[in-house]
């Protein structure tokens, strides 16, 4: 049986036609059709499954994504900007003179002259090795308090065969840079000549965080007294089960916490009482549940809400007017935010014009059922939507908060979460004090150490450093 048309050209009177020859021409033309489609994905010519507008980036194939948009300007620094290159080092370790025997075109002598130039180069020892330290400890005895003493050995946590640097280092690999376990084994073993297991890194990593948890309470407090404190939340997984990772973040600190919960019994966790900051958050309703002085909703998600209908649905009826308003008004309140030395009257003036707009938009009737969605967002939180034309230091988007929260997501990706809650709370922990430590301008490698050996000596961990102030 032979039935013309087959394949991507298929019309639909052909389809017809098909038909009216009966069952056995349709189960032989949808067989023809599957055979020209296997082909076609061997070939790498069609995607293996259909897809859908939730269908995940990662899952679609490349060649089916839309070519992205091009540069608007040229990489690079601007014209008449100082380069950036690595500085002249301040120490020579060794020298090295450079000369020819003979030319290296026509192997012909060479007449020695006195020019020469110099050359810097900055490189890792070919066989780094540990060092080994054996500790002779002695133990005397107190005949006032009536028992052996003897002296803390602030090189290593008690028992504990590996020094600080070896734990510190691992766990700024894994908790901040978010390399795997076996990754950080793989460069200790083959590279720094250092033998590790998984298990024994993690149980040091549980000890790490006892100790720096007084650092990570710290950090929330500190959360809690902030000026303007952005917040975020996305999806992890402990032992197999789902639960969310809170990002709390300001420009000198990050507080990560793993609940069970997405809704407002995580927030009243961290928000034990009222919130006298702006909290900037995104449009989930869970952040409604926060008493707070001040809020700023993302304008940034205002708008790929607008996108995504624009996509993915019919923007028929009054779609375009609503859509082209709320654009406008949008653009407005951010241009007028950053216009300088506007004077005070006619941005009172400007900014109250943008409050009647906005309260327009919302009194109009719309029909499009996307339009009538999103004015019920603008209707709960309208007074939440110009706050940052108000208080100084408050955006008018989350993008701090998503900046935050990603190296976390990077993390999600490379180690899959994690498998007890013990470790969920040890991540927490040590995530929060190296992202912290970094906003500071802290070298968190020398800072936990001395942090540890100050801990081990007097028993107490010191306060967690304040932020370093900008020179000039």
């Amino acid at each position: 049986m032979r039935v013309e048309g087959l394949g991507a050209g298929l019309t639909e009177e052909q389809a017809r036609e098909i038909y009216r020859q009966g069952e056995e021409a349709v189960v032989f033309a949808l067989l023809e059709q599957a055979k020209l489609l296997a082909e076609a994905q061997a070939n790498g010519s069609a995607p293996p499954h259909p897809m859908s507008p939730s269908t995940p980036s990662g899952m679609r194939p490349v060649y089916t994504k839309p070519p992205g948009s091009r540069r608007q300007k040229r990489p690079g620094c601007k014209k008449g900007h100082p380069g950036a290159r690595r500085s002249r080092p301040d120490r020579i370790d060794q020298r090295r003179e450079h000369r020819l025997e003979c030319c290296p075109h026509c192997q012909g002598p060479l007449h020695r002259c006195h020019q020469t130039r110099t050359r810097y180069t900055e490189d890792i020892p070919e066989n780094i090795q540990p060092v080994v330290t054996e500790h002779i400890i002695h133990r005397d005895w107190c005949p006032r308090c009536k028992k052996h003493v003897e002296p803390v050995v602030t090189e290593a946590l008690p028992g504990s065969t590996l020094g600080h640097r070896v734990l510190v280092l691992s766990a700024w690999l894994h908790y901040a840079l978010g390399n795997t376990l076996s990754q950080i084994v793989e460069v200790f073993g083959h590279h720094l000549q250092l033998e590790l297991t998984p298990g024994g890194l993690v149980q040091m990593w549980h000890r790490l965080a006892e100790i720096l948890g007084g650092w990570y309470e710290q950090i929330r407090d500190e959360a809690l007294r902030a000026g303007v404190l952005h917040g975020d939340e996305t999806g992890w997984r402990v032992n197999g089960k789902t639960r969310w990772l809170w990002c709390f973040s300001t420009v000198d600190l990050t507080f990560y916490m793993i609940d069970r919960c997405r809704g407002s019994p995580a927030l009243l966790r961290f928000f034990q009482q009222a919130f006298g900051g702006t909290l900037v958050s995104d449009f989930w309703g869970a952040y409604n549940a926060v008493a707070c002085s001040k809020r700023q909703k993302c304008l940034v998600h205002l708008l790929r809400d607008l996108e995504h209908v624009e996509t993915y649905r019919p923007v028929n009826q009054d779609w375009p007017a609503f859509a082209k308003k709320l654009r406008r008004l949008i653009g407005d309140a951010i241009r007028l935010w950053k216009r300088e030395a506007v004077p005070p009257a006619e941005y009172a003036s400007r900014r109250a014009r943008l409050d009647r707009r906005l309260q327009e938009l919302i009194e109009t009737r719309w029909t499009h059922p996307d339009a009538r969605r999103l004015i019920k967002r603008l209707r709960r939180h309208h007074n939440e939507l110009f706050t940052f034309l108000d208080e100084p230091g408050v955006p008018f988007d989350n993008n701090h908060a998503e900046r935050a929260i990603r190296p976390a997501v990077i993390i999600r990706k490379n180690s899959q979460s994690n498998r007890s809650d013990r470790g969920a709370e040890t991540q927490a922990i040590l995530m929060s004090v190296y992202r912290t430590l970094k906003q500071r301008g802290y070298p968190p490698i020398r800072t936990i150490v001395d942090a540890i050996r100050s801990y081990l000596t007097t028993g107490q961990l010191p306060p967690l450093p304040a932020k370093i102030a900008a020179s000039g």
